[in-house]
């Protein structure tokens, strides 16, 4: 017989479920190259100011979480996070980023940085949507004609 027991956090099912399902991606997905990176901003003292995480795989990277402290918003620190982010995706041969947020977080944040809204998952909490992007992502390399020599500095 089967027994079902409901409870609150479980880290240690949430470990188990995260390794099962992670190998279960192994198998099905050629790719391997799972990798988290973050992100920190900090002031001259060490104070944390905003971050981002996220990670890199089979050529896609993810946004997992990108936090501005309240007194540093507007003030470009967020922009600076998500180029640093990009970057770094890019860094890794990725070209292409993923990224879900709620209606009340920044969706018209990602619109302005390029992202395009590829789905939406409506009736979260008290009438909130969560918003789901995508972002192609081009290097910034100098075209070459052909005749043109590259210039190196």
């Amino acid at each position: 017989m089967t027994t079902l027991l409901t409870g609150q956090d479980d880290p240690e099912l949430e470990r188990r479920l995260s390794d099962e399902l992670d190998a279960i991606n192994r198998s099905s997905i050629a790719s391997d190259d799972e990798t988290p990176f973050s992100i920190r901003a900090t002031d001259d003292a060490g104070t944390l100011l905003g971050g981002i995480t996220g990670w890199t795989w089979g050529g896609c990277g993810g946004i997992t979480s990108l936090w501005v402290e309240s007194e540093q918003r507007g003030r470009g620190l967020g922009r600076r996070l998500l180029a640093a982010a990009e970057d770094e995706i890019l860094r890794r041969g990725c070209d292409r980023v993923v990224v879900a947020t709620m209606s009340f977080h920044a969706p018209g944040f990602y619109h302005r940085h390029g992202y395009q809204e590829v789905g939406r998952t409506p009736e979260m909490p008290d009438g909130t949507a969560k918003h789901h992007f995508h972002k192609r992502l081009v290097t910034a390399h100098p075209v070459v004609h052909a005749g043109d020599s590259p210039v190196t500095g």
